[in-house]
């Protein structure tokens, strides 16, 4: 059995696409005909592939092909570049990769831009948390994704890039209201709090941190026994978390990568300067023969290096 590499690049394409009809114009033909190469595709291999869902997803089998599309398409351009064919007369290869909001808010887009501009390649970019992102790995949806799992998941390669660290923040103003007299246990469980998204574990942890801290701190009237479960608010935007902190919303974690000046101007008030946490990220990519990949990488990794806490601080 052969599996015809149109029919792959039509697959990958209407994943990446999310429909028949976008795929199509992507590949500039018609609806009619990719809807008959994923058929004929599915027949070849006697699996459904694709469940027609809006966006359109991937079945179990459905995956393992997508890791073999990506692959090939990563193989094709690179032997068609170590031949010398002229970077116009190749078409642009997909890179997609996943990474976490404060990484793509921060660090990691000026090395994509600089790696965009000497490569014939187009990044897409796919936002999820850092506990997730080998979600994306595993499922063939991406090649190479930074996340917090130190573990190579299996087929990929892994680089750890450092710790984003976290320190707890808040506004002049919602110091003066809520911590007037020092920030202590019983004031954080009836603080308001600013969390990302439901997904989002960081400010939790730094409570759950700071009890271990100081347990015998609290009120005296049991108002700190257990998880705290302070007041929280959702905003799950990287630029607009940090712009509900600095109004007052609430107080949450957030790293000095990207507020280290409205710490400086007094906009922001570091809460606990010892409190804080660092996330250890790592790089993980597929197994493949690539230059690409392996350039793609090493800009990553440089750029971790400037950006990130290294060594025995990260934790």
């Amino acid at each position: 059995m052969q599996l015809q590499s149109d029919h792959l690049r039509t697959l990958a394409a209407v994943l990446d696409e999310g429909s028949l009809e976008s795929a199509a114009r992507a590949l500039h033909v018609t609806p009619s005909a990719v809807s008959q190469r994923i058929k004929a595709l599915e027949q070849q291999l006697g699996r459904v592939l694709l469940v027609r869902s809006k966006p359109i997803r991937a079945t179990e089998s459905g995956e393992l092909v997508m890791r073999l599309a990506r692959q090939l398409e990563q193989l094709e351009h690179e032997t068609l570049a170590t031949l010398g064919v002229e970077s116009s007369a190749i078409t642009p290869v997909s890179v997609p990769l996943a990474v976490n909001a404060d990484s793509l808010g921060t660090w990691i887009l000026p090395a994509l831009a600089e790696l965009g501009h000497a490569e014939n390649v187009r990044f897409d970019l796919h936002r999820e948390g850092e506990d997730d992102t080998v979600a994306l790995l595993e499922a063939g949806t991406v090649v190479a994704a930074v996340t917090s799992v130190a573990r190579a998941i299996p087929g990929c390669v892994v680089r750890p890039l450092g710790a984003m660290e976290y320190r707890p923040m808040a506004s002049p103003a919602f110091v003066a209201r809520w911590f007037p007299d020092g920030m202590t246990l019983a004031e954080l469980a009836v603080a308001p709090m600013v969390n990302f998204d439901r997904a989002d574990h960081m400010q939790h942890g730094y409570l759950r941190e700071r009890a271990l801290r100081e347990p015998a701190a609290g009120s005296g009237d049991g108002s700190t026994d257990g998880p705290l479960r302070p007041p929280s608010h959702y905003v799950p935007s990287t630029a607009d978390f940090a712009r509900a902190i600095e109004l007052g919303m609430g107080w949450g974690m957030l790293p000095p990568l990207q507020v280290g000046e409205r710490v400086a101007s007094g906009a922001l008030v570091e809460l606990d300067p010892a409190g804080g946490i660092g996330i250890p990220l790592y790089w993980q990519q597929w197994r493949l023969a690539s230059g690409l990949l392996t350039r793609v990488a090493d800009a990553i990794e440089a750029a971790a290096r400037d950006a990130l806490t290294q060594g025995p601080s990260a934790r």
